[in-house]
């Protein structure tokens, strides 16, 4: 019996428009697409609008309900943060408080979802820290982080017009790809894969 093609999510850039994290989260949902996902990307046009989670305006917010609406459907998820002061972005952050909204579905949060995790640094030093922020964060929504987390220096300006320069970077992200949709591709054809104990 044929199993349907997952779902992979992708939450994360700038405020800028074709920053180099949302690129590299582009570039990550295009591997996973190639091995057959059906994918969405929630970057700069979702997340730089999205009020702050839980106040009057974000019950009202379009982008909001469809970022948890599309979360719930979800059969695995990228998050690509670039490095701010040490951990990631407020922007980024913000958009995953607004997955507490699934806190009393039958799947809460991301139980047992393969989540991929990107960060992006002008420089090494933030990347480390922030990468294991969202672990830290995926273990807390019950996701699954994949076995690699890309973390790549943006100083050389390697990323142009969708494209990578740099091979080992490209080869990271392809693999986060891979791996989120080899993930839930397992988890599709049998669900006790990867559960998780209330």
């Amino acid at each position: 019996m044929a199993v349907a093609q997952p779902l992979i999510v992708g939450i994360g850039g700038t405020a800028l428009p074709g920053s180099s994290t949302e690129q590299a989260l582009a570039l990550a949902l295009a591997s996973a697409e190639r091995e057959g996902a059906r994918v969405r990307l929630f970057g700069n046009e979702t997340i730089s609008v999205l009020p702050h989670y839980l106040t009057p305006e974000s019950r009202e917010s379009a982008q909001g309900r469809e970022l948890v609406e599309c979360i719930r459907q979800a059969d695995g998820v990228i998050v690509a943060s670039p490095a701010y002061h040490g951990s990631i972005s407020g922007m980024v952050k913000n958009a995953l408080d607004y997955l507490e909204d699934t806190a009393k579905d039958k799947r809460v949060y991301l139980d047992g979802v393969p989540v991929g995790l990107i960060v992006t640094a002008y420089g090494w030093q933030a990347t480390g820290s922030t990468l294991a922020t969202l672990r830290s964060i995926v273990h807390a929504l019950r996701g699954w982080p994949t076995p690699l987390g890309a973390a790549i220096n943006t100083s050389a300006r390697i990323f142009n017009d969708g494209q990578c320069s740099d091979e080992g970077a490209a080869a990271q992200l392809d693999l986060i790809g891979r791996q989120v949709y080899e993930f839930a591709r397992l988890r599709m054809q049998d669900p006790r894969i990867m559960e998780t104990a209330d």
